[in-house]
């Protein structure tokens, strides 16, 4: 009894106050709402490509309890903006996510505007690869009505995908030798090979790429300077027998712009994805295909910049590589599979595994590279630069191969100890180090194996373990200062080409791909 007593009186008294309270009073906004920013910029993207999902705050700094009579969008159910307040879409049908009625805001209180686009620039009126699209929210009408701004920079794009089964939905794969028998196999590798007019890459428009653009027998692909190449996730290039990739950039005089390379990035435009690793595939050298190049380009945010498998024995090198920078790779840099790759000023870093692996064996021949890795994102189980000449079978049977390898005027280094690491099964595993900074402290190592750095057959002039004081190596600013350990430590006799950045090296040049600058932080 007295319990129920009780709860008549709880009950009784809940009633008495919550009748007195005015809270579920809401009165009609008097156009001052506040907001976190006046305008919305949704940064860039490419025509019929949906945006990220932005945000803006509304505040009610008021002590009343209100309602926002509407919330909309100007241009209306044309608009290619879409909204979401506080989790609902507003009205239905053509007016969804573009109208909103009686949107209550308590007293100091706040709620969240959710923006997103997908904008077809063939619709608007422009004669530019670019269209700057803008519309505007409206709270509210007449005398009370604010407005915030919406801005996106819309690009036009040549836009390579693989095609789609009408009836079943089953996208495209690519047909090509796999296992080396001669005869083609269907794969499940989504995409298809590029026609013959699609083999000119122009600094016109933009491509985007989504699955892999394949480059078949007797065809060669041509990247002229200033293009730009964007993959859709697990996209990429794949080269097969007797096709050929040729990357043509030059170098650039505005190094922030980088106008006349060729940069291969991800299709992700906002800022956010700038540096993010694995948004795509890999640039695909496949066995058989032939004397590739790469010159001026700048490779970032893949899962592995450039995969290069076999070949070693080749007339020619299967790649050729130059004055190129890869970054932010999600596990390897640039990866070699028993293969022949020469390279003049590459720079690589930030890897998630090796910046440069030549596994099961190859034939290597690097030249003022600087092969560095400051990956800070998550553990890594290998070093900046990993040798080896043998695989891991089904059966755990270990293949050897042949393995040559020359490292002259390099940088070896990272945030790691050590940075190198060369590992043989057979005997035919030939090395050489030549006046390279190289990161390696390693007491049980050292003075054993393949790690006998007294070794003049296999290091000569080299330095360890001093600073090569790189500009920032966690951004990807690889310049070093004066005060470089590879400042003056190159052999000038291989010193016969400008740096990456085409100054010219002297007598007294220096290891790695850049010569040395003074620096800011330096000074």
């Amino acid at each position: 009894m007295k319990r129920l007593l009780s709860f008549l009186i709880c009950f009784i008294v809940l009633l008495f106050w919550s009748s007195c309270r005015k809270d579920f009073e809401f009165s009609p906004s008097t156009g001052n709402l506040e907001f976190a920013k006046d305008t919305v910029y949704l940064d860039t993207v490419f025509t019929n490509i949906g945006s990220s999902t932005y945000n803006l705050k509304v505040y009610n700094r008021s002590d009343e309890d209100i309602v926002i009579p509407t919330i909309q969008l100007e241009n209306g159910v044309n608009s290619f903006y879409r909204m979401n307040v506080d989790g609902t879409t507003g009205l239905e049908g053509a007016q969804e996510g573009k109208f909103f009625e009686n949107i209550e805001l308590l007293a100091n209180d706040s709620l969240f505007i959710f923006i997103e686009t997908t904008i077809d620039i063939s619709t608007l009126s422009t004669l530019e690869n670019q269209f700057l699209y803008t519309d505007k929210i409206l709270f509210d009408s007449g005398n009370n009505q604010q407005d915030v701004d919406l801005v996106t920079l819309v690009k036009d794009a040549v836009f390579i995908y693989a095609n789609r089964d009408e009836d079943t939905g089953i996208i495209e794969t690519l047909t090509f030798d796999v296992d080396g028998d001669g005869t083609p196999d269907e794969t499940t590798l989504q995409g298809r090979y590029l026609e013959n007019d699609e083999l000119t890459f122009t600094n016109e428009k933009p491509y985007v790429i989504y699955g892999y653009a394949g480059v078949g027998a007797g065809q060669t692909l041509t990247m002229e300077p200033g293009a730009r190449v964007h993959f859709h996730a697990d996209s990429g290039i794949i080269v097969t027998e007797g096709g050929t990739l040729n990357i043509n950039g030059e170098l650039s005089t505005d190094q922030d712009a980088l106008e006349n390379e060729v940069i291969l990035e991800g299709d992700r435009l906002e800022p956010l994805f700038e540096d993010v690793p694995g948004q795509w595939g890999t640039i695909w050298l496949f066995d058989g295909s032939e004397n590739n190049t790469i010159n001026y380009a700048t490779i970032k945010n893949a899962t592995i910049g450039v995969l290069s498998e076999f070949g070693q024995n080749d007339a020619n090198d299967k790649l050729s590589i130059s004055n190129s920078q890869i970054y932010n790779s999600s596990a390897f840099g640039l990866l070699g599979r028993a293969t022949s790759i020469t390279a003049e000023n590459l720079v690589i870093n930030n890897s998630g595994q090796s910046s440069f692996a030549g596994t099961l064996g190859g034939k290597y021949n690097f030249t003022h590279c600087t092969i560095a890795n400051y990956w800070n994102s998550s553990f890594r189980q290998y070093p900046s630069l990993l040798l080896n000449d043998y695989t891991v079978g089904e059966n755990n049977t270990v293949f050897t191969n042949t393995t040559q390898a020359e490292f002259t005027n390099c940088i070896i280094y990272g945030n790691d100890n050590p940075e190198l690491l060369l590992e043989n099964e057979g005997d035919d595993f030939t090395f050489k180090f030549t006046n390279c900074l190289i990161r390696f402290n390693n007491s049980n190592l050292e003075g054993t194996g393949n790690y006998v750095f007294s070794d003049a057959t296999r290091y000569e002039g080299i330095i360890r373990n001093v600073d090569p004081d790189f500009e920032d190596p966690f951004e990807n600013l690889m310049r070093i200062s004066e005060d470089s350990g590879a400042n003056g430590l190159a052999d000038s006799t291989f010193s016969t080409f400008a740096d990456i950045l085409g100054t010219s090296r002297s007598a007294d040049s220096d290891s790695g791909a850049y010569e040395s600058v003074i620096l800011e932080d330096n000074d």
